[in-house]
């Protein structure tokens, strides 16, 4: 981050959502994001203006040529969360869904925002793209409907995890038996590798401690490389779209508490496990240590994705009494 942007985010936080400087008596939201590579969450100040029940932010990127990362970030991923200043000089942070106007009604509402603030004129005449108007629709969590799709949510992206993984196991299982094959298998791989007609496992040069080259020690084939890396961004982005819910599911379901707790350290130590497989695939580690990794990974997600199912699912899905009925 930043930081310019960095700054701006501590002292909105500190002072109730104002801040100094360039952006004095400014209107501004913080916006966090699911990065839509990385799948770690992104946060950054944005200048905003009520349209009824919903905000609107613009993706200016101050006249730049190019959007602004945080609008390619909800265009893969519209779930965000908004902090936004009180006029009891306090932050409100809730969860939003970002709608990316078009059309007329985009062109109505940036000319409108333009006219109060001369500088989005000046942003769009220095640019060819056509800046976006992104509208922020609160998510309504006290809905029992929403509770269900939530609930619903969950148990449908930790079964695509869990195959994921499953698939993810496989493959690095067969690369393993592959590089521990007859002598030459792993040199025909690479070759085939680099020829796009394999992508299971290759090899690389190394040195051994004279610092002598060593051809042959095996590593991941281009596809599953991606394999792991995709599903580590995966990972990334579930686990930052929970943490952001915990807060907002907290206070609709306090006696949730001590249970939302145990999944956000259990987040931290599943996000650990994360950073040390990438950094091993960076490395160019064996399949084998891969397969290791990952197995250690597996029974840690699938102790936390239980937990998590048996904590949350049947809150969420439970009938509540209406008061006063």
């Amino acid at each position: 981050m930043p930081d310019f942007n960095r700054q701006v985010i501590e002292e909105f936080r500190a002072n109730g959502g104002r801040v100094g400087g360039m952006f004095e008596g400014a209107a501004l939201v913080l916006l966090t994001t699911t990065g839509a590579r990385s799948g770690r969450a992104h946060t950054n100040p944005a200048v905003y203006v009520r349209d009824g029940a919903r905000l609107l932010v613009f993706a200016s990127n101050a006249g730049g040529p190019k959007h602004p990362a945080w609008f390619h970030n909800l265009s893969a991923d519209p779930y965000v969360i908004v902090e936004l200043g009180t006029p009891e000089g306090t932050v409100e942070r809730f969860g939003a869904t970002a709608v990316v106007t078009e059309g007329e009604e985009r062109d109505r509402l940036y000319a409108e925002q333009a006219e109060r603030d001369p500088g989005f004129a000046a942003y769009q005449a220095a640019t060819d793209r056509i800046i976006p108007v992104v509208a922020l629709h609160r998510v309504d969590l006290g809905d029992p409907a929403r509770h269900r799709a939530i609930a619903d949510h969950l148990v449908k992206v930790h079964a695509e995890l869990r195959a994921e993984l499953t698939a993810l196991r496989e493959g690095l299982g067969s690369a393993a038996a592959e590089a521990a094959g007859p002598a030459g298998s792993a040199d025909a791989a690479d070759a085939a590798d680099a020829t796009g007609t394999a992508d299971a496992v290759g090899t690389v040069g190394t040195a051994d401690a004279s610092g002598t080259a060593v051809r042959g020690t095996p590593t991941l084939g281009g596809r599953l490389a991606r394999h792991c890396l995709t599903f580590c961004g995966a990972l990334h982005a579930h686990h930052h779209n929970e943490d952001s819910a915990f807060d907002l599911l907290e206070r609709e379901f306090p006696e949730l508490s001590d249970s939302l707790d145990r999944m956000r350290e259990e987040h931290k130590v599943v996000a650990r496990t994360v950073e040390e497989l990438e950094a091993l695939l960076t490395s160019g580690a064996a399949p084998a240590t891969l397969r290791a990794e990952v197995d250690r990974l597996a029974t840690r997600l699938e102790e936390h994705f239980t937990y998590e199912e048996a904590q949350l699912v049947p809150a969420l899905t439970r009938s509540r009494a209406v008061p006063g009925a």
